[in-house]
């Protein structure tokens, strides 16, 4: 049976811990493709934009969505 001091020198990998990992990858390459390329494409608000490093933001493409059940698309 594990003892308390085997439980805390395991690594393990919990839902917080992937997320904020996540958030801090995309937050970085989100900065450092804007320092390279001056702008990031993103989903803003049911748009795909640009937005660049000087505030502007350009409308590329209306999302348009789709009504697809979850059992439809595991089919």
């Amino acid at each position: 049976m594990a003892t308390n001091q085997n439980k805390e020198q395991v690594p393990y990998l919990t839902k917080r811990r992937l997320v904020s990992a996540a958030r801090k990858g995309f937050r970085i390459a989100s900065e450092e493709t804007m320092h390279i390329m001056g702008y990031n494409v993103v989903v803003m608000n049911g748009w795909v934009v640009k937005k660049y490093a000087d505030g502007r933001v350009e409308q590329l493409n209306k999302i348009i969505p789709i009504n697809v059940s979850i059992k439809n698309l595991l089919d």
